[in-house]
């Protein structure tokens, strides 16, 4: 055991705190794209996601995800449970120069934000009720396991596989995912004409990514988990890659509608950054930059896929988050730089990143499935036509996130 860095454990406290925030700047991001009456009910499942992840992290997920290794498939539930030798001593296998504690802490906000993440998709369609059981069950069943084949040890890791801050166990699996919740609920019931089917409001839509750009620092360059040359790395690769992919994504937009939109400003530095939190930690900023511009490529032109496949996911979660997080792992294959990290664009490489987002992909699609029909046997998941249709605020929660000085009462005058 070595001894405890102060610079270190200083930055990953940051970084952890960076890393938290980043679930409720998704809910201000979501709340914002969404109609008016949909705003919190998206909000609450967001939020929902920190108590219930937390306490699952607690007693067992924790030690699923990072335990010693039963057959390369999931983690012994054992070591760790209830924080049971997660101290503040270092751990060297994961990090030996900071608390252990800090890892639990640093993973556990990455194990909040990914269930969060699919929210967007199935927006104003999942009862609330089962919603709760559909987050902690897939907490367990796919993020867990997935967590442990890469980053515990398990059998992905075993052939080679890498995902710097989770291309693949995070934005793949909640990419593939979401598309397959949105196609089990079914399309949405929208009043033909209804005025309150824009967004909300995109100021909050900038404040949301505004604020997932800055923790996003955190969620790449915190993988490091030392204040050393390769956190500063993966700091300015992740700056580069959104700031291309903005610029990639209004270029786009422009060849096809001859105007730029803001929401598509904001969506495009997005998926810059989900592309390049794989590969955030391997590779050189001038690759980085190239990430960037073809995640923004081929995330905007996904759309023809997601038209073709008829799903109806909502804020087009899997086309930002799936496909971003699986194109980043794939390039690592071809852009890996060994100067940087221990790992080496190859064949051998590019195989290896394939076949883990195949896995993750089809694993997640495939769960997710199953776990909703299981849910759907005790009742019903969808929420009624007529309430999609009026918007879940005030049945789910009994409020509406814009009532100041009754300015709806004021407008309508």
């Amino acid at each position: 055991m070595q001894a405890i860095n102060a610079g270190d454990t200083a930055f990953v406290l940051i970084c952890t705190a960076l890393v938290c925030m980043m679930t409720p700047a998704l809910a201000l991001f979501y709340g914002g794209l969404v109609k008016q009456r949909d705003v919190l009910s998206i909000m609450i499942q967001n939020f929902v996601c920190i108590g219930i992840v937390s306490i699952i992290w607690v007693f067992g997920g924790f030690s699923l995800a990072f335990g010693p290794s039963i057959g390369g498939i999931i983690g012994d539930i054992r070591p760790y449970f209830g924080m049971y030798h997660v101290g503040i001593s270092p751990n060297d296998t994961y990090a030996p120069h900071i608390p252990f504690m800090m890892v639990f802490a640093y993973q556990m906000m990455f194990a909040i934000i990914t269930p969060a993440l699919m929210t967007g998709a199935f927006v104003g369609r999942f009862k609330f009720g089962a919603y709760l059981f559909f987050v902690g069950l897939w907490t367990i069943l796919v993020y867990l396991p997935a967590a442990h084949w890469i980053w515990g040890g398990g059998f992905l890791a075993k052939m080679g596989v890498v995902d710097f801050a989770g291309g693949i166990v995070i934005h793949t699996a909640a990419g593939f995912s979401a598309l397959a919740a949105a196609r089990f609920l079914g399309k949405r019931k929208v009043a033909v004409g209804d005025p309150e089917s824009q967004p909300a409001s995109l100021p909050l839509v900038a404040l949301g990514a505004g604020l997932l750009w800055f923790g996003w620092f955190g969620f790449n360059a915190g993988g490091a988990y030392a204040a050393d040359a390769l956190a500063a790395y993966a700091f300015t690769n992740t700056m580069l890659a959104g700031a291309i992919a903005m610029l990639v994504w209004m270029l786009w937009e422009w060849r096809e509608h001859k105007r730029v939109s803001f929401s598509g400003v904001l969506v495009g530095a997005v998926t810059g950054l989900a592309t390049i939190t794989p590969a955030a930690g391997y590779v050189e900023p001038m690759a980085a930059l190239l990430i960037g511009a073809i995640g923004a490529t081929v995330c905007y032109n996904a759309k023809y896929v997601q038209e073709w496949l008829k799903i109806d996911d909502t804020l087009e979660v899997w086309r930002a988050h799936g496909v971003g997080g699986m194109t980043g792992a794939i390039l690592i294959g071809f852009m890996a730089s060994s100067h940087i990290n221990a790992v080496s664009a190859s064949v051998k490489q590019l195989g290896v990143q394939v076949l883990a987002v195949v896995i993750v992909a089809a694993y997640s699609w495939i769960i997710t499935t199953i776990l909703l029909k299981i849910l759907a046997g005790f009742g019903h998941l969808r929420v009624a036509d007529d309430i999609q249709e009026g918007g879940v605020d005030e049945d789910m929660v009994g409020e509406r996130a814009f009532n100041l000085f009754n300015m709806k009462n004021d407008i309508n005058k």
